[in-house]
Order: C-alpha cells, then structure tokens, then sequence
C-alpha cells in the first residue's frame, strides 16, 4: 500500500523537512579537517532538539547515529564516531527528522578542505544534478519510472571521468516516506524494464529521491559492522537526496529551504507554493 498523504500531513513533513535541511547546514559549515564524524552527528543531534524534533535514524533497526556519515568509498549508511575526517576527504552526511509522527530524509556530499581532483567535484555535480533531473519528474500523472529513467539518463549522457566511469549503485534508492523512513514504493536509480513502468504519481504521494553515484563499480558490499557500506573497488562515491511531495501545483521539495523553487525554475519546472509560507 502506497500512502497518500492530506494537505495538513503534507505540511507537518514540510516541518521535518525544514529540520533535516537546517541540521545538514549546520554539518557542512562545520565540515573541516580535524573534526571527527561524532562531532557532526552531535551538531546534527543539537539542531533536532533545538527545534522540538526527533531522529528517525536513531536507534533505526539499532543504529547509534542521527547522521549516517559515509567517507571516500563508503557509499551509505556509515556510523559516526572517532573518525578524523582529513584534508581531500569526501563526506556524505545522511540525516532524517520526525515531527509530530511525520519524516524528513535529506543526504549530501561535502568536500574537507581543498585541492580535491577534478573528477571528483564532478562526480559530486553529476550525482545532484540527476537528483533534481529525478525531482523535476515529480509530478501529477508521471510514473515512478520515469524519475528512475531521467535520474539514469542524466548521468549517461555526462562524459566519462578520465580515469574511470559513472556507476550507479544497484542496491540501494529512494524509498516513500510519511507517517515512516522508508515506505512503499522502492525507487531505482536506473530503469529495470521488468518492473514495467511502475505506479502513477498523484498527489498526496511523497518520496525521497537518493541517487548514489561511484566513479567505478556499481557494486557494493557491507562491512562487519552491519551498517557502512562501500563500494566493491574502493572508488569513491557521492550520495544526494532530498524528499519531494507530489502537489496539484507541482513538486515540493520538503528538505530544500526554498522548497525547490530556484533549481527548479533553472529546470523549466514550477515549484508548488510553500504550506508554511
């Protein structure tokens, strides 16, 4: 069962939503060399109290962090801890928010310090444009197949790094979101013919759109500690995400400040009006 949600639990998710993206902006101005991924979570940990919200991560199926911090080849679901984040690092901070029994769910990828590579700022770009060439699908009538087939086709059409390819992640996407994490349906980064084209968007229907890009292999494998995962060639990857509701006016990115508004405009795309104003 997919769960379509009223205009008041739309805008109670747009409330979580805000939390999640102010948390993650707490993270990536703290994000520097010499800082450990347990200090990001705790500044993550502050900005949901602070705002009267609580962790959808913690305790998710035991899971220690509120932030899933994932470092060079770790693709998701990295645990925080002592972890010195170093200069040249790449990070992906992953972090959820429930307010009053509604979920936020927003993931991005920061750089620590400077002089990174060329290919991996791109993989960085490539990996949240084709995020929002997903979100821009997000939208009355489309299917769930076609935010696979535009996330997917954006990034085929990039030019190849030069020491490596684009590998989208096989095992893991975007999920529905709600009165919960991770709902029906299950979102693929890429098309899978067999699963036909999937359900159709309506509004009321909210999902998190997660593209995982690595500048390799698009296989992964997970570490003994049941959580990080990494990717089986030790490339590293990037992972963006934000959860977007399904409006009669549009899309409405919960996890953006502006609601989508500007990068979907950039898009062609109007964003719906904002439920908090």
């Amino acid at each position: 069962m997919v769960e379509i949600k009223t205009p008041e639990q739309i805008r109670k998710m747009r409330e979580a939503g805000l939390v999640v993206a102010e948390a993650l902006k707490a993270c990536r101005e703290a994000v520097a060399p010499g800082i450990s991924t347990g200090e990001l979570n705790s500044i993550a940990a502050k900005v949901i109290a602070d705002h009267g919200a609580t962790s959808n991560f913690l305790g998710y199926h035991g899971f220690t962090g509120v932030i899933c911090a994932s470092v060079n080849d770790e693709v998701v679901h990295g645990i925080p801890g002592e972890r010195v984040l170093a200069d040249g690092d790449m990070i992906s901070i992953d972090c959820g928010a429930i307010v009053d029994g509604w979920h936020g769910d927003a993931a991005v990828t920061c750089f620590v310090g400077s002089g990174h590579a060329e290919e991996l700022l791109r993989l960085s770009q490539v990996t949240e444009d084709s995020m929002w060439a997903g979100i821009a699908q997000v939208k009355k009538g489309n299917r769930l197949s076609d935010i696979s087939r535009a996330i997917e086709s954006y990034i085929r059409r990039q030019p190849l790094p030069p020491k490596g390819k684009y590998g989208i992640i096989e095992d893991f996407g975007g999920h529905g979101i709600g009165s919960a994490m991770h709902m029906d349906p299950h979102l693929l980064n890429y098309v899978d013919r067999r699963r036909g084209r999937g359900m159709k968007l309506v509004p009321g229907f909210a999902i998190a759109i997660e593209p995982m890009v690595s500048l390799g292999t698009p296989k992964t494998h997970t570490l003994a500690d049941e959580w990080t995962v990494k990717t089986n060639d030790g490339t590293w990857s990037s992972h963006w995400e934000h959860s977007i509701a399904v409006t009669e006016e549009g899309p409405l990115v919960l996890t953006a400040f502006d609601g989508g508004r500007a990068k979907l405009a950039e898009l062609g795309i109007t964003a719906a009006p904002d439920p908090l104003g």
